[in-house]
């Protein structure tokens, strides 16, 4: 079995891009844990009811999932590039040496969003294999909203589908379960527009429903 981390810029990251997989993997028996790296507060102009709600919806999700553990760095939404790229690192780093895990997901690094930015620089720097040397895979995954908005050079570039025909109804339940975060069609965060994505992706690789995710390293030792 595997153990899993997935680290999510905001709550809603993990289910967008990963949420399927994390189902499928829990069911299969594998360990499963949560890093939220940004939260919101009332400190930071956030209306107290929403703050409120975030909170109960973390508590809600992480139960659907039954994560093994949840760890919420609270830091400001949309403020992680005014905070050290060291500090960052060394708060995920923290958690990934009491977690060991041996397969990773963070987002993409062609994502629109700084904060989605700033998480992939510092997850990818705690899985250098001779800082954390039992993570063994590390993955990319597809954010609806941000991934397929960038206009650079490094677009998503998916090769590695995982069929979640089973799960894909499970997954946009939970991600109801973010009442903010989700809108009506044709938004990206949308249930019709979760379901075209899953859809799509598996007509790529033989599946009715897929998540995909880029592979950016594989480690075989034996």
């Amino acid at each position: 079995m595997n153990n899993i981390v997935v680290i999510a810029p905001h709550p809603d990251d993990e289910t967008l891009g990963v949420g399927g997989t994390l189902l499928k993997e829990k069911k299969a028996g594998s360990d499963i844990h949560w890093i939220i790296v940004t939260s919101i507060s009332t400190e930071e102009g956030w209306n107290r009811e929403l703050v409120s709600s975030r909170k109960k919806e973390i508590e809600i999700v992480s139960n659907k999932y039954n994560f093994n553990s949840v760890h919420d760095l609270e830091i400001p939404t949309t403020k992680l590039d005014t905070h050290s790229m060291s500090s960052i690192i060394e708060n995920i780093n923290n958690i990934i040496v009491k977690i060991k895990p041996n397969i990773m997901y963070i987002p993409h690094y062609s994502d629109i969003h700084t904060d989605h930015q700033v998480v992939f620089k510092a997850s990818i720097a705690c899985s250098k294999w001779f800082k954390n040397s039992y993570i063994d895979r590390c993955y990319a995954y597809e954010t609806l909203s941000e991934t397929h908005c960038s206009q650079n050079n490094g677009f998503f570039k998916p090769n590695v589908f995982v069929d979640i025909s089973s799960f894909i109804d499970e997954k946009i339940n939970i991600m109801k379960l973010y009442e903010s975060e989700m809108h009506e069609s044709p938004h990206p965060r949308s249930e019709s527009s979760i379901r075209a994505l899953a859809t799509f992706r598996g007509s790529m690789c033989g599946y009715f429903s897929a998540e995909s995710f880029q592979l950016l390293f594989d480690r075989i030792s034996n």
